[in-house]
């Protein structure tokens, strides 16, 4: 993306953004339910980890808006799979298997929801072990849950000073109209999918990375906010670094949500592995911003910063941050 930078149009944008409010009602959720006492990873994190033998169990969920199940039935299906998959990667895992809680008016307004999400479990090779459906309902709602492993865990509440914001999206595929969701996996070889995802576990295990993120509807900077909340830290980003497609407004881009999509936190003496790692498998990586001590996630570029959000003013999440967090 080569258009001069605006940096206080582009930071009005995203403080708006959507994506970036609807985060803040995970934290109004988390209170209410209690989730407040810290547990191996405290709420905030894209899986629940079990301690399991000598790694963990991890389990996630993801909810559609009904708009999206409406709109395009099929690809819903289709990632209730993939996103599912894309949070137990962020944290170092493999997955095991899925359920999925299916509503719909009638058998024929279930049925491209079904056969995205049959698609997307053979593709990745993730096995559909049952879950729940209503087929006499007033509208489509679709739920799907996921259970992995993993033996090293990456998570929200481990980025440090000093490390560098990588940035790893799949960029060979285009946007799923009318939404901003970068689809580049329907088209894939199940084979590079597969691969794709182990990319994240053997990171992990190679000792390369502690801290990652997949980038969810909050967008890279969104995913950013959260993943600095978690760690008690600030994240500076350079939005000129982050690799887009070219004919992609800046805008529209902080704000997507790619079908392959990470920022990991990485000590400097490994970033060129990890960047390695990625762009290997023809994925786009670049280091995009320097984690920093403080409260604030902003942008900017030559000397230039507008400030995303201050936690010292207003949580995103609320989350409880480890006590070690720098």
């Amino acid at each position: 993306m080569t258009e001069p930078l605006d940096i206080a149009a582009l930071a009005a944008t995203l403080r708006a953004s959507s994506g970036l409010a609807a985060k803040a009602d995970i934290g109004a959720v988390s209170e209410r339910l209690g989730l407040a006492a810290p547990t191996v990873v405290p709420i905030g994190d894209d899986c629940a980890a079990i301690p399991d033998g000598d790694g963990y169990l991890l389990f996630a969920i993801e909810g559609f808006m009904n708009e999206f199940v409406a709109t395009d039935p099929w690809f819903a299906g289709w990632c209730g799979v993939m996103v599912n998959l894309s949070d137990i990667a962020a944290m170092g895992g493999r997955p095991l298997a899925v359920v999925d809680a299916l509503w719909a008016d009638g058998a024929e307004k279930a049925k491209p929801v079904l056969d995205g999400l049959r698609a997307a479990a053979e593709a990745y090779g993730v096995p559909i072990v049952g879950g729940h459906s209503n087929l006499r309902t007033d509208r489509g709602q679709l739920s799907v849950a996921i259970l992995g492993r993993a033996r090293r865990l990456l998570t929200s509440f481990d980025a440090r000073p000093g490390e560098r914001l990588i940035a790893a999206i799949d960029l060979r595929g285009r946007y799923r109209e009318p939404f901003s969701n970068w689809e580049a996996a329907t088209d894939a070889p199940p084979a590079r999918l597969r691969g794709d995802l182990e990319l994240l576990p053997a990171i992990a295990e190679a000792g390369l990375c502690k801290a990652a993120k997949d980038i969810s509807q909050g967008g890279i900077v969104g995913t950013a906010a959260m993943l600095a909340e978690c760690s008690g830290v600030g994240i500076d980003i350079e939005p000129g670094l982050v690799p887009g497609p070219d004919h992609v407004p800046m805008q529209r881009w902080l704000t997507s949500f790619p079908s392959f999509g990470h920022l990991l936190s990485v000590a400097p003496a490994h970033v060129d592995e990890v960047l390695r790692r990625f762009t290997g498998r023809g994925i786009a990586a670049a280091d995009i911003g320097a984690i920093v001590p403080g409260h604030r996630v902003r942008i900017g570029t030559h000397g230039v910063h507008e400030t995303i959000w201050d936690f010292s003013a207003r949580p995103l999440l609320g989350c409880v941050q480890r006590e070690d967090a720098a």
